[in-house]
């Protein structure tokens, strides 16, 4: 949704507010940053999620200051970023990135159903390594009593995209300088198993 707070100051060409757009961005990313503030002073920390349809979840320790911090309901910025390329022009000044960024305003709404609670965190898990859930011992009354589960909507969001090659000014075109873009990825290398537990075949989703 566009509102005054997702409308970027800057370059707000850039900015896409569909979800068409948002969801991808948010179902490629391992991790985001919660942003809020407790007595004055800014705080910022990145945690895993994962997204169901047009909410946002993330857990953390029923203990934690961050999750007691937002829990009832603060307001809190999340942010995205996934970085494609370094953009390097013939001037320091258009140098620039290519990135895939969603910013959320939202507040935190503690999840109290032990069913959502549940699939909020295989959705977590499955996120970060798809096939992992249904491979785990399942998780202990014990342990759910230990974990807070957040959830956040998705209405007030949007998202900002940057593509394409260096705006080298046309004066600087015919200078020696290299110029382009240098393509980031992030992969994944191969698993390294523990060596104090016995021997397990490394499973299928994991290759």
């Amino acid at each position: 949704m566009q509102t005054s707070r997702t409308t970027p100051s800057r370059l707000a060409k850039r900015a896409h507010y569909d979800e068409a757009t948002i969801h991808p961005i948010l179902d490629e990313a391992l991790f985001c940053t919660v942003s809020f503030v407790v007595d004055g002073q800014p705080m910022a920390i990145p945690t895993a999620f994962a997204r169901k349809e047009s909410s946002l979840y993330i857990h953390g320790s029923v203990g934690s200051h961050f999750i007691r911090a937002i829990e009832t309901g603060a307001p809190v910025c999340i942010t995205i970023m996934l970085a494609d390329g370094l953009v390097l022009a013939k001037s320091a000044f258009h140098h620039s990135v290519n990135y895939r960024s969603v910013v959320i305003f939202a507040n935190a709404e503690k999840v109290t159903d032990a069913d959502e609670q549940m699939n909020a965190l295989a959705l977590i898990t499955d996120h970060l390594i798809p096939g992992r859930w249904d491979d785990l011992r399942p998780t202990t009354e014990s342990e759910m009593r230990k974990t807070t589960v957040l959830r956040f909507s998705l209405a007030e969001a949007s998202a900002k995209v940057r593509t394409g090659g260096p705006n080298d000014d046309p004066e600087d075109m015919d200078l020696p300088t290299w110029s382009g873009v240098v393509p980031l990825q992030t992969v994944r290398l191969t698993p390294v198993a523990r060596e104090d537990t016995p021997a397990v075949p490394l499973p299928d989703y994991l290759h």
